[in-house]
Formats: C-alpha cells, sequence, structure tokens
C-alpha cells in the first residue's frame, strides 16, 4: 500500500564528521563517541548533500512507482541519535546518556541543535525529491520519564516534525513509550505509531481519535503458523472498530528469520478483513 525508503537513521551523523561502523555483532558503532562540551564543539557543521543518494534512490523508486504507490521518507528522531552518538552503540539503560543530559545540559543543548539540524536539511532533501510522507523514528525515547522527555527531547523532536512543511504528512514512531503517549502527541506529527506494547484501542483513547494511530502488531507472531498470523491480523483490526485514520503496520521492524509467506499472509488478511 506503500512504499518506504528505509536508509539507516544513523546516516546523518556522517556529515557531522563522525566515524561510523556496522559491526558483524552488535550493530552499529561510533569510533570516538561524544562525551564532552569539547567533543561537541569538534562537530563539522553538517551538510546534507552528503546523503544526496538517499534522495536519488526516492527519485528512482517514484520512477519506478510512477504515481501509483505513495513514497515514505525516513529519519531517525533527534534523541535517538543522540544515545547512539554518546553511548557509541546500542545500549540497555541509556546511563551515559541520561549522565549527559543531566550533567551537561548546555553540551546536550548544543549537540542537540546539530543534531536537529542535520535531520531536518535531510527531511527536506528527501521531500524535495518526492516524498509523500516522512516517518520519524525514535527508537530508544522510551528511555526516558515524562519529565526528562518534554526536557531534554521534546524541543527537538517537534522541530523535526514541523520541517517537511504543512503538506507533508509526518508519522513518529518510538518503542517502549506506553508512558509518553500524550507528550508525543504534543509533538505535532500527524500519526502515532505505537508498538505492541500497549493496546491499540487504550492507546488511541489517550492521544484522541483527531489524530491517525500507526501499529501495532507484535512482530514475533510472524513466526506462528499462519492461522495465528490470520487470526492476531483479525483480532487488531476488530479492535480498531472501523474507526478511520488506522495504518496497519507491526509493532516494530521484520525479524530476521520471519518467513516471507507469513507477510504475504499478513497483507493478505489486513486487505481482507479490512474490506
Amino acid at each position: 500500500d506503500a512504499a518506504i525508503i528505509f536508509a539507516d537513521i544513523l546516516l546523518p551523523l556522517i556529515p557531522l564528521g563522525l566515524e561510523l561502523h556496522y559491526e558483524r555483532t552488535g550493530g552499529p558503532s561510533i569510533a570516538s563517541p561524544v562525551r564532552s562540551a569539547a567533543d561537541v564543539e569538534r562537530l563539522e557543521p553538517g551538510n546534507a548533500a552528503e546523503l544526496q543518494f538517499v534522495a536519488e534512490t526516492i527519485r528512482l523508486v517514484r520512477g519506478e512507482l510512477a504515481g501509483s504507490t505513495p513514497v515514505i521518507g525516513f529519519a531517525g528522531a533527534p534523541f535517538t541519535l543522540a544515545s547512539y552518538v554518546i553511548e557509541g552503540g546500542p545500549s540497555r539503560d541509556y546511563t551515559t546518556t541520561k549522565r549527559f543530559m543531566h550533567t551537561q545540559p548546555q553540551a546536550w543543548a548544543r549537540l542537540m541543535d546539530a543534531i536537529v539540524a542535520i535531520t531536518i536539511a535531510y527531511l527536506r532533501m528527501q521531500v524535495d525529491a518526492g516524498v509523500d510522507a516522512v516517518q520519524i523514528f525514535d527508537s530508544w525515547v522510551g528511555a526516558l520519564s515524562p519529565d526528562d522527555y518534554q526536557r531534554f527531547a521534546m524541543p527537538y523532536v517537534r522541530q523535526a516534525i514541523s520541517s517537511p512543511g504543512p503538506n507533508v504528512p509526518v508519522i513518529y514512531f518510538g518503542t517502549m513509550t506506553g508512558g509518553l503517549l500524550e507528550e508525543m502527541r504534543a509533538c505535532g506529527a500527524d500519526v502515532i505509531g505505537v508498538d505492541w506494547r500497549v493496546r491499540l484501542d487504550d492507546a488511541w483513547n489517550r492521544i484522541g481519535h483527531d489524530i491517525a494511530i500507526q501499529g501495532n502488531l507484535d512482530p514475533a507472531l510472524l513466526l506462528a503458523d499462519r492461522s495465528e498470523v490470520r487470526a492476531a491480523a483479525r483480532a487488531l483490526l476488530a479492535s480498531v472498530r472501523g474507526r478511520a485514520g488506522h495504518i496497519f503496520n507491526l509493532g516494530h521492524g521484520v525479524l530476521p528469520q520471519t518467513p516471507v509467506d507469513n507477510v504475504l499472509a499478513l497483507v493478505d488478511a489486513v486487505h481482507e478483513f479490512h474490506a
């Protein structure tokens, strides 16, 4: 029903002069994590033109689709990018990031200003290349309390959400964000994406039915047999009760070991039960 241009969320860190690597195990890593105000000052200004290959991909995909399918752009949210910059890679508890926020708030603000600036330029580049909507992915923001979210993350994600312009819908998604839904709604996105850790109808009641919602089937269900996949899709759609403004989606990405036939069965089930 749509094509999403999925480029790794850490790509905008490259124009900031950060050395990004992808390990065989353990995921992405930053060679020299930012741990001080001096480290922040050494960041480069950031030029989104270094990521033109993403824009070219968008143009190629749009040309192949010939207007038949909407194209969605993709970027990481400022807090999630900052957590990678500071931690140097994935983390379980983000204590290094939180220590930085609370002990060096001015350096944190400068770091976030740099990240949000390159993120805005990156999103606008994708819009100029022809995407119909964008998704901002806040993988790790669920590690924050509501108060810390409001202080350290919300001002910057609001800037990113407002940047594509009034005619470009924005989807804002985070994981483990059951405690932050009201704050996320206040950021101004057109769609809030939720993971499987909160019931879809409960989440919608909290953010309000005047905003669209995306989600939220547990991707692990796609490891079950196809009858279970179909039953889960039916139950999720039943919870929506036919309301407009629901985008059926997984509550996170497809797991690597997922059988492709189960993904196809899910798509077919959604179309069948939604009709």
